[in-house]
């Protein structure tokens, strides 16, 4: 299996953790999204949408979009609760990080780390976007030591990745204990080193 990814993006990240936490063997394609290798002619003919990560697996096949990877790479392991409620909570949070989180979180992030971009150019109904997504998981993680009850699944990878740099993008989290406490048995549970931020 081969990983077409950018180490700086968290949603490529996302697929490297599960691809190491199961012991999946791969190799790591280093693909630069700020030289435009997504663009490329040989790159669009992996994923017509320019985005990374794919993976193209040893049949030849390939599959893009983070939480598709990951939920299809994990589906016989502990990442996916085997009460088919509770996985269906484990996907509400996958679809909901794309849609109410990512979007806020993580372009922030690229608009301050990457762009060179200032905390006072942020567009500011992001900003309270993502402060509200922010919210939503520390209300959850007060009540649970995961997203989805005790024990560690997708959902936590999933949103693991862009919210312990969010402090990148200009979000504080000083006032988020519980958020901060998850952040920490995520990265433990996944052998990860504490977030540089």
């Amino acid at each position: 299996m081969k990983i077409y990814g950018d180490l700086n993006s968290g949603n490529c990240l996302k697929v490297k953790w599960v691809c190491d936490r199961l012991a999946l063997p791969y190799s790591w394609i280093a693909v630069d999204i700020l030289k435009r290798e997504t663009r490329n002619a040989e790159f669009l003919k992996l994923n017509g949408a320019g985005q990374v990560p794919v993976v193209e697996f040893d049949d030849g096949s390939t599959l893009a979009q983070s939480n598709a990877i990951i939920r299809y790479l994990a589906r016989h392991s502990d990442l996916i609760p085997k009460d088919a409620f509770a996985a269906a909570k484990m996907d509400e949070w996958l679809f909901w990080e794309q849609y109410s989180h990512e979007p806020y979180i993580a372009v922030c992030r690229f608009q301050l780390v990457y762009l060179g971009k200032t905390a006072s150019d942020l567009d500011p109904d992001k900003v309270k976007r993502g402060y509200a997504a922010l919210a939503r998981m520390e209300h959850q993680l007060a009540a649970t030591r995961f997203l989805v009850g005790e024990a560690l699944s997708l959902a936590d990878v999933s949103l693991l990745a862009y919210t312990r740099l969010a402090p990148e993008g200009g979000f504080r989290l000083d006032g988020y204990a519980s958020l901060r406490r998850w952040i920490g048995d995520a990265e433990k549970a996944l052998a990860l080193p504490p977030a540089r931020s």
